[in-house]
């Protein structure tokens, strides 16, 4: 398909910095300084059956280097059955093509070399049933129990997995699809889904803006929509549709609050897929349709703030890209920084700080776990996976960073840099290094004598947090500890604790800052009180559960069996196998897990496999 005109532009003023960061991607095997995909078009049929995508992906090339006639793509476990090429007059030709030996971390580099260089080509492969980026569900591992459910996870470079494609996010493409599936199967992708609101078994999708590949995302299974506003709905199974719609009705909300603090969002629709309990994230960004866990389906939007950082994601992340995995924290720690302030705009200032509060305490406890090198923003992989930068140190130190500049300016000065910022990276992916050559330009010379650049690269460059850190505190969590302290002297009982109009982030407070020996009476008296073993909330499930393992509370056990086999997302569930295995109880975790293990998506059970294998 044609790049349409805007887009075209788009895409054509990020590849100076696409072929700059191509040389520092060590987790691609992309020739981005010869060649460049603009376009991608998908034909594939879902197979249920054989636990495969099949068909073919068509690049649309561009020449950076008019001497080269060699592409080279990343794969990972993909069977090619061949390549055809379309050279300038039109005509197609079979292309010679190598796949290389499997490297665990990037999979195997496909070079295919052409006669004359190439306006298209086209490749013809199936993906395996073992595909890092695919989870494959059969209906009884669904919600509804009818139909099998396919879904992607394609960040960091699981793209690979399921396209022959240059798997970095220096690059941006446009793409289109038609997928096939069984016709009482729906398909959805991270494209306009108009197509996909009628169920036929054939489904045609559109992506015109340029988007990094890792954002290419696709779903099919027993879903069925329901649109909340003009510009939101909802894909999910029929028994999940009706509540995720009553949870999550006030997305359109916080898309006119950012869109009014950030500038207009750029990507038509703002739909929502609902995912199994697999999913091992809390959320992902895909562009159009934000992939979402039914664990933050709680009944009260009390874990609302994951929606708010999904959408934050269209303006940093998805608009503008991280250039490298090394550079995550550019849309982690933006995003982690909007999401805040979309939550104050929606819900009130006490809410955003109560949730600064407790994501700055889980850092600062985190930070005791991770080798210094890795407490840095601008990471160093040193050849490692990409999976490997995913902690709260992108996350949250980055949106720490953004707070402490937005404190020393103040936001009159610093929400016109952030919006500026934005617009001036609109579709293009950059590094840490720009990042910085930016921000020095463009707020730190532009108001001198309030923060120094030594400052800025001690954030930046430097391990662990700096001394003048921001530390947010909640009034609301000083009351919590004063009735605690009360309760742990014995000057209270349990059933006095002011406990009837705590929020979920009261509750996590409360319970993460309980004495780790906290003894057996007591947990015994919390639990009779407030029945927090059979809690619905999945966050304030796992904070009880952390603290009853790590202090031998028996009574848990069937509680925590439901909930290792009953979800998927490894925030949940793996700090829970650590701790089991740590306490004593190893051999009750490893056969929960081998019971759990086939409804976990591959990347939760790599990393579970991992802890029970030392």
């Amino acid at each position: 398909m044609k790049l349409k005109p805007l887009f075209l532009s788009l895409a054509m003023a990020g590849m100076c910095s696409q072929a700059m960061a191509s040389a520092i991607d060590q987790n691609s095997y992309a020739n981005l300084d010869d060649v460049i995909t603009t376009h991608l078009n998908l034909d594939l049929d879902v197979d249920f059956a054989d636990k495969q995508l099949e068909g073919f992906v068509e690049h649309t090339l561009q020449w950076q280097n008019a001497d080269s006639k060699t592409l080279v793509l990343d794969t990972r476990d993909l069977d090619i059955d061949k390549v055809m090429y379309q050279d300038q007059t039109g005509g197609w030709h079979k292309a010679k093509f190598t796949l290389a030996a499997r490297d665990d971390v990037k999979g195997s580099k496909l070079t295919i070399t052409f006669k004359n260089q190439a306006a298209k080509v086209r490749i013809y492969y199936n993906s395996r049933p073992e595909a890092s980026g695919l989870q494959w569900l059969t209906p009884e591992q669904t919600a509804s129990k009818t139909h099998p459910f396919m879904y992607s996870q394609s960040q960091a470079i699981h793209a690979r997995s399921w396209i022959p494609v240059q798997d970095t996010p220096a690059m941006r493409v446009t793409y289109s699809a038609r997928i096939h599936t069984p016709k009482d199967v729906r398909a959805v992708m991270s494209a306009d889904n108009k197509d996909a609101l009628y169920k036929d078994g054939d489904y045609i999708f559109d992506m015109p803006q340029a988007i990094s590949p890792y954002l290419i995302a696709i779903g099919a299974g027993n879903l069925e929509f329901k649109a909340m506003s003009r510009q939101t709905g909802i894909f999910a199974e029929p028994t999940i549709l009706d509540a995720s719609v009553a949870e999550f009705e006030d997305t359109q909300a916080m898309i006119d609050k950012t869109s009014t603090m950030y500038g207009e969002y750029a990507w038509g629709r703002y739909d929502l897929l609902m995912l199994p309990p697999s999913f091992p994230f809390g959320g992902m960004e895909n562009p159009r349709l934000s992939f979402i866990t039914p664990t933050v389906v709680a009944g009260d939007k009390s874990l609302v703030n994951l929606i708010a950082h999904e959408l934050a994601h269209s303006w940093s992340g998805n608009l503008v890209t991280n250039a490298t995995w090394e550079d995550l924290w550019l849309n982690e720690g933006f995003t982690s920084y909007v999401e805040n302030r979309i939550m104050e705009e929606v819900y009130g200032r006490d809410r955003a700080v109560m949730e600064q509060a407790l994501d700055a305490a889980g850092l600062r406890a985190q930070l005791k776990t991770i080798a210094a090198p890795d407490t840095r923003l601008n990471l160093k992989l040193n050849g490692r996976d990409p999976d490997d930068a995913f902690s709260s140190v992108p996350y949250t130190k980055g949106q720490l960073f953004l707070i402490y500049l937005e404190n020393k300016y103040g936001r009159d000065k610093f929400d016109p840099f952030v919006k500026a910022y934005f617009k001036e990276f609109s579709f293009k992916s950059l590094t840490t290094a720009e990042f910085v050559t930016y921000l020095k330009a463009n707020l730190i010379e532009q108001y001198p004598g309030v923060v120094s650049m030594d400052k800025v690269n001690e954030w930046i460059f430097q391990p662990g947090l700096p001394s003048d850190a921001p530390n947010p505190t909640s009034d609301a969590f000083d009351k919590v500890d004063s009735a605690t302290a009360a309760w742990l002297k014995g000057e209270t009982t349990a059933a006095q604790l002011p406990t009837a109009n705590w929020t979920v982030h009261e509750w996590l407070h409360f319970l993460n800052n309980l004495p780790r020996d906290l003894s057996l009476d007591k947990m015994a008296m919390l639990d009779s009180e407030f029945n927090l073993t059979q809690s619905t909330n999945a966050e304030r499930a796992f904070a009880w559960f952390m603290l009853a393992v790590g202090n031998g509370y028996q009574p848990i056990y069937p509680a925590l069996d439901k909930h290792l086999s009953g979800i998927g997302r490894r925030k949940l569930i793996v700090p829970l196998y650590k701790a089991l295995i740590t306490n004593g109880k190893r051999e009750w975790a490893h056969d929960v897990y081998l019971k759990a293990r086939p409804g976990y998506h591959p990347l939760a059970q790599g990393t579970i496999d991992d802890l029970f294998a030392k």
